[in-house]
């Protein structure tokens, strides 16, 4: 088996980490909570799946990623950089298992762009924040689940939209980007799991 990738959706949302499966975070708006489940079925209905999750070889969820068209997520607006753009799928949060498994962070983004691609979207956004040198990858990674070390984002090729102190809103322009062929991202993702994963993850009896 290789690493599977599947749509976050209401059916799946049970595998994802357990912190994802109740969290309104990003569906609510000032005080106002929001209903998960009448919000997850609009979001399908309008969209479609509204994120990713990944699996290892054994079938082991790695991390997960939350995103879709920034209307789906209210918070934004009230965010410092914010608000996002209307023609943009935003990506809201991500989150790992493993802090050993850095490489899962740039499966996920690639799974985004490919996915935002794919379904006529004009580009990518998300918020990213300027660490000092230095910072631990447990904390650029692991801590923050809602903001993206800005470095990370600009290796992707993201630009800044505009900036509140440390805290930045950027996008991707996805105009210029193959779309992802059939069996392409499975590569890519191999790819990427080589490159940031050396020694190969031993395989459960």
């Amino acid at each position: 088996m290789t690493p599977r990738l599947a749509g976050l959706t209401g059916a799946t949302l049970r595998t994802a980490p357990s912190v994802c499966h109740e969290c309104v975070w990003w569906q609510s708006r000032g005080t106002r909570s929001s209903d998960k489940e009448r919000w997850i079925d609009k979001a399908e209905a309008d969209w479609g799946a509204w994120g990713t999750v990944y699996y290892d070889d054994d079938g082991r969820v790695l991390g997960s990623m939350q995103y879709g068209p920034a209307q789906l997520f209210p918070r934004a607006a009230e965010l410092p950089a914010g608000p996002p753009a209307d023609d943009a799928v935003l990506v809201t949060c991500a989150y790992l298992v493993d802090a050993a498994s850095p490489w899962v962070m740039q499966s996920l983004f690639l799974a985004a762009i490919g996915d935002a691609k794919d379904r006529g979207a004009k580009a990518l956004e998300t918020f990213a924040y300027q660490y000092p040198e230095g910072e631990s990858l447990s904390e650029r990674f692991l801590v923050h689940k809602t903001v993206f070390p800005r470095d990370f984002l600009s290796d992707f090729g993201f630009v800044s939209v505009r900036a509140a102190g440390r805290v930045e809103l950027v996008r991707l322009e996805l105009g210029g980007l193959q779309p992802v062929l059939p069996g392409r991202r499975a590569k890519v993702l191999r790819a990427v799991k080589e490159a940031f994963a050396p020694a190969p993850v031993p395989q459960r009896p």
